[in-house]
């Protein structure tokens, strides 16, 4: 069953973001994810949700999300993600 990344970003230090935005494009490729949304204008239809950035990626099933998500490829960005933004990232499945 498919699973999808879906991360709610709020950025701090645009600079070091960058970083993370260039390093992480070959991580998700190497685990079998694919960007849906990257980014982009949106707009709130209900509630309060405020993101500064919203990604979804599409892994093939909950194993290779976590498996990306724990990797050592992935390691370094998650780090300069910490150090940039305050983000957080859930796993659902769906179809």
């Amino acid at each position: 069953m498919a699973c999808y990344l879906v991360a709610d970003m709020h950025i701090s230090d645009p600079g070091l973001f960058r970083e993370f935005v260039e390093a992480v494009p070959a991580t998700v490729e190497k685990y079998g994810g694919r960007y849906l949304i990257r980014g982009g204008k949106f707009e709130v239809a209900q509630g309060d949700w405020t993101p500064d950035r919203v990604v979804v990626i599409e892994f093939g099933s909950m194993d290779q999300a976590k498996a990306w998500y724990d990797s050592p490829e992935f390691e370094g960005p998650k780090q300069t993600l910490a150090r940039s933004s305050n983000s957080s990232f859930i796993f659902v499945e769906g179809v």
